[in-house]
């Protein structure tokens, strides 16, 4: 079983290539069947167009570090959430140029979808390149709809923010 995880730590999730499957929490198990190996995975959202290029990725390095056959099942309940992402993932996130999120609190974790002008939030992410807290959010979503465009009014560079949910 602990190779199977090694090896899942080498797929790369394929909108976020600095980031694991394993990082974004999207691998939650690997259960060993007479049959075979079984990798249960959670999307990050259930229309994520990348869920099949995830899947494929993990059997497809399962069975090249030889340890196939292999299954993927996808478990959509409970719903992944971004508290999933790793302490790993969140470094690597800014790293990247992505701006980790915080930690949902209980209240928040239900929301109505809104629409918002442009504004200066104080629960604004920190820019990830230079660090500081004056950021403004440009766009609700970013290159995917995980994620929000914020610029950073220090610097003036844009950002992606992966969005807790």
């Amino acid at each position: 079983m602990e190779r199977a995880w090694a090896v899942l730590q080498t797929v790369l999730d394929p909108e976020v290539p600095a980031l694991s499957v394993c990082d974004l929490g999207i691998v939650r198990e690997v259960i060993e069947h007479a049959d075979g190996l079984e990798v249960v995975l959670t999307p990050t959202y259930s229309g994520c167009p990348a869920t099949e290029v995830i899947e494929r990725d993990v059997l497809a390095a399962i069975e090249s570090a030889g340890l196939g056959p292999a299954r993927a099942t996808l478990r959509r309940a409970p719903a992944w959430t971004t508290d999933w992402i790793s302490a790993e993932g969140r470094r690597k996130l800014a790293e990247y140029g992505i701006a980790p999120p915080g930690a949902v609190p209980r209240e928040q974790q239900v929301q109505p979808v809104r629409f918002f002008g442009r504004r200066i939030d104080a629960s604004a992410p920190n820019c990830p390149r230079c660090g500081s807290e004056q950021t403004e959010r440009l766009s609700a979503f970013g290159a995917t709809a995980c994620k929000a465009l914020y610029r950073c009014l220090a610097c003036r560079e844009p950002f992606e923010h992966f969005k807790p949910i």
